[in-house]
């Protein structure tokens, strides 16, 4: 017995149905943000990458018809907005969960335990890259380097830092955030669910208390060469040698307490990171030979 088709679900190249409307209430509301956001630019067509946000920030994602306002409100065609929406990943084109839980698995954090991280999630929360849980609360993602190496393995979340995780911290992150329990970044403003993300990053106020004030800072390790260009002395290094021989030792050996800059969050791993995890050993290489 054949199939036809439309059975099988294979497109024969019709074209779709056009995107249905928004309301009458969200699109004025729509129309009036577009507005302020195109009075920024000289040309209303820059203006395309922040309206993506904005009707981003309504449905959680960008559907065909946040893509047929974009349209609209531009003088643009479809095409060449489905063009730029489908180009950069921060585009969701499907249904998203309140909270984008991305794992770094470039080679550093990939190193320090990121794969790992990102591989107990999937399982843990019984999706894979790119999907969102059941509850919609947790769409996880793997995600390309956030600059934060210092930090590694590093887990974002709506693009707040939490840094220095291991599988068990991350684990215990996501189930507070599907619990709904107070959950705070390393560094930054408090987290906000991805729609208000999205609203922010059209370039519409933070209207979070303290959001602005609480940027976070780049770690010791980034920070050594600026502190050498200055001119200021660098740090006394502790270095073991491979053979177990002598070395030399800073003589003041005080306990460093962080400063309001090096703030950790309660979902922070120690940092030690994997190597605290004894699932998920990590250390220097053997030598070759041994």
């Amino acid at each position: 017995m054949t199939t036809s088709s439309s059975e099988r679900g294979v497109s024969l190249g019709m074209p779709g149905l056009p995107a249905p409307a928004y309301p009458d209430d969200v699109r004025a509301r729509l129309e009036t943000d577009a507005r302020e956001v195109i009075a920024r630019y000289p040309d209303s067509r820059s203006a395309l990458l922040p309206l993506l946000h904005l009707v981003q920030s309504e449905e959680g994602h960008v559907t065909r018809t946040g893509m047929q306002f974009c349209a609209d409100v531009l003088d643009l065609t479809t095409a060449e907005v489905t063009a730029v929406a489908t180009f950069y990943t921060m585009y969701r084109r499907r249904p998203s969960g309140d909270y984008q839980v991305g794992v770094c698995t470039n080679t550093l954090c990939a190193v320090m335990g990121g794969d790992a991280i990102f591989e107990e999630l999937q399982e843990h929360l019984g999706v894979g890259n790119g999907e969102t849980t059941d509850d919609g609360k947790v769409t996880l993602e793997h995600i390309e380097c956030n600059a934060a190496c210092d930090f590694a393995p590093v887990v974002m979340v709506n693009w707040e830092f939490f840094d220095n995780q291991t599988p068990g911290s991350a684990k215990r992150l996501v189930d507070d955030l599907r619990a709904g329990r107070s959950v705070e970044p390393t560094r930054g403003a408090r987290l906000c669910t991805f729609k208000e993300t999205a609203r922010i990053l059209a370039g519409f106020p933070d209207e979070r208390p303290g959001a602005v004030e609480a940027g976070g800072s780049a770690g010791p390790a980034s920070l050594v060469g600026l502190r050498l260009a200055r001119g200021e002395a660098a740090p006394a290094r502790v270095v073991h040698p491979r053979d177990g021989g002598p070395h030399d030792e800073p003589p003041d050996r005080a306990v460093h307490e962080p400063s309001p800059t090096e703030h950790l969050s309660s979902h922070d791993a120690p940092h030690d990171t994997s190597a605290s995890d004894p699932a998920h050993p990590a250390g220097p290489a053997a030598e070759e030979g041994e």
